[in-house]
């Protein structure tokens, strides 16, 4: 199985639109960060985890020709906001992927992108014809994997991190319920949400992030939604060898 990070970004990208910071303005392609997103390879199939605010991007820029399937982590905008063109592999394959969400992100999904599911005027360039299954905090089966869903806290909302295999995704997460750590044990790689060093609402901060790191004891940890006040050659010396900044293009096989 192989993993790779396409976006790491948090909701507004790195660089901003608009923003004249040292980081925003960095040549180093590690601090040019697209919206988060993940791409899973195993036995020939592609199965992605959120449609990134940059998926058609993401996906020209990984020659991405093909995708079964699509887990949604939840519902919010910089990860639903590509919804619209899975209908791109709809017209190479006849089919568009299949989607897994819970029943409140699918709906969510439904509502947001009316059109595509019994909204529409007219057909025009045609609408994604998308088949979701609703999944609960249970393990289930994805193109043969078992995949095993993470609550997790984002501020007041209830989120879905997922294991597969020894692989761990929990982007977007200010809290790790009790109840997910065992869910957590053995891991060899762990993607986790660290959005700055100082302090945020609904996210881990970078030195929180590092505590979760430690508690969980993957063997190695890689950051995510990380935003433009990280510079990842000045920052990523501080943290610990076993905790990395995760930047688009980095992928392992597991």
């Amino acid at each position: 199985m192989r993993v790779t990070l396409l976006g790491t970004g948090t909701s507004v990208g790195v660089p901003m639109v608009g923003c004249p910071c040292e980081v925003c303005r960095s040549t180093d392609p590690k601090d040019q960060r697209l919206r988060v997103s993940v791409l899973v390879e195993d036995k020939g199939d592609n199965i992605l985890i959120d449609t990134s605010a940059d998926f058609r991007q993401q996906m020209l820029a990984h020659h991405v020709t093909h995708l079964e399937a699509v887990l949604y982590t939840h519902e919010h905008y910089d990860h639903i906001a590509g919804f619209d063109d899975l209908r791109a592999f709809q017209f190479l394959s006849h089919k568009a992927p299949d989607c897994y969400a819970t029943k409140e992100v699918a709906a969510y999904i439904k509502r947001t992108f009316e059109y595509a599911f019994g909204g529409a005027i007219q057909s025009g360039g045609g609408l994604p014809k998308v088949h979701f299954t609703e999944i609960g905090d249970g393990l289930f089966h994805v193109r043969g994997l078992e995949v095993i869903p993470i609550p997790l806290m984002h501020g007041k909302l209830s989120i879905l991190g997922f294991r597969i295999g020894n692989f761990a995704y929990l982007t977007d997460c200010s809290k790790i319920p009790k109840a997910s750590y065992p869910l957590l044990e053995n891991l060899d790689t762990l993607v986790l949400d660290g959005l700055r060093f100082k302090e945020h609402p609904t996210h881990f901060s970078i030195s929180q992030a590092v505590r979760e790191a430690e508690r969980i004891h993957a063997r190695i940890t890689y950051l995510t939604h990380i935003n433009h006040d990280v510079m990842h050659a000045r920052d990523e010396r501080s943290l610990p060898e076993s905790v990395r900044l995760g930047y688009d293009g980095l992928a392992f096989e597991l």
